[in-house]
């Protein structure tokens, strides 16, 4: 019983940092791409913030969408 209670802990929690690490990335590449496309049209800084809030907007419905699988 205590072997199959490890695996479901193990399990959920690899989902949690999976999670985590998604919302992150999605941040991040919003960040990079708006920053990029800051650079290249000569727009700062509205599409570094338009990245972030896309990004972040993608990482949050990913985090809930794999947290959601937890429970």
């Amino acid at each position: 019983m205590a072997k199959q209670d490890d695996q479901n802990v193990n399990s959920k929690s690899s989902v949690v940092y999976g999670a985590v690490l998604s919302l992150a990335f999605s941040i991040v590449s919003g960040l990079l791409v708006g920053w990029a496309l800051d650079r290249w049209l000569g727009t700062s800084p509205w599409l570094i913030v338009a990245g972030i809030v896309l990004g972040s907007v993608a990482g949050f419905m990913q985090f809930i969408r794999l947290m959601s699988r937890i429970t």
